[in-house]
Order: structure tokens, then sequence, then C-alpha cells
């Protein structure tokens, strides 16, 4: 296993909103696969992008290697043991929204999005996270087919991931 550099520092909520604010947050998203090619989607509670479909993911906290944060999502989010080294790497994508998670108005939310495809044996996966309201298994045409599937999420799909 990678070792954290140190413990990282818990932000404060004021904090984070000047952060988000003023400057683009590095994250990991989770490309779950299934047996079947089916990917994972959580639907979102909360901005942004709330109410849609998307892949479990967050933010690369202070002084965590990517390796780490990988793993720590798919046990926050999913309650399941990933193994980062298994992990397949699909690219850097970038989401740019509107909103943030403190409904401030005046700013958005900028994302540097680290992909991986991490595939599974396991269908019932528990989310324990609060991102999501529930999960679901998507085929890759009823994904991309489906409205309330997030663009953002939708690029995974698309050629060359």
């Amino acid at each position: 296993m990678i070792k954290t550099l140190k413990k990282s520092t818990k932000l404060r909520p004021d904090e984070f909103v000047e952060i988000v604010k003023l400057t683009p947050l590095v994250s990991v998203d989770l490309i779950i696969k299934d047996r079947r090619n089916r990917v994972l989607l959580g639907l979102r509670k909360n901005q942004p992008a709330k109410g849609f479909w998307f892949v479990p993911g967050g933010r690369v906290m202070k002084n965590e290697r990517i390796a780490d944060a990988i793993m720590r999502i798919a046990k926050d989010e999913l309650g399941i043991k990933a193994v980062a080294e298994n992990a397949k790497f699909l690219g850097v994508f970038e989401h740019l929204y509107k909103e943030n998670f403190a409904h401030r108005r005046g700013f958005g939310t900028h994302y540097v999005v680290l992909a991986y495809e991490i595939k599974t044996s396991q269908t019932q996966l528990c989310g324990v996270d609060d991102q999501h309201s529930r999960y679901e298994w998507f085929d890759k045409q009823s994904a991309l087919n489906n409205k309330k599937v997030h663009p953002y999420t939708k690029a995974y799909f698309k050629p060359g991931c």
C-alpha cells in the first residue's frame, strides 16, 4: 500500500468556500464497472450537479496521494475496498459548474478531474456517503440516452474512454 505523506488538514467551511471561489479543485472520479460492463451511477443530492446521475468521486485532499484518494473515495462512497494499482487511468477531464456547494452567488466550481476505471465483481454496492440518494447500474446506451445522466458523466462513455 502507498503511504500518505501526512494527515490532511480539515478545512473549515468558510475556508473551503474561499478555495472553491479562487482556485480549481483536483478530484478523482471512479468509473466502477461490473462484469456486464455496466457503470455504477449515483443520484446527486448536493450541488454541483444536484439531481443528476453521476459517477462516484471526490476531491484529493492536501498531502493525500492519488492512490490513497481512490481507495478512500471507494470506501467512503461505496463501502468497497478498491486497490488503486488495479485502477485504469482514463485521462484528465475538466468540469466547470455555475453552482457551488455553498449556494453562494457570483462563483462556480472548477474541477480538474482524474478519471479511473475500476472493475468489480460486486453488484450490490453499499453507498454510505451523503452525496447520493441512491445508486444504480447503467449500461452505456441507457446512460447516454438518459437526460438525467450528467453530460460530464456521459463523457466517460465516449470513444477513447
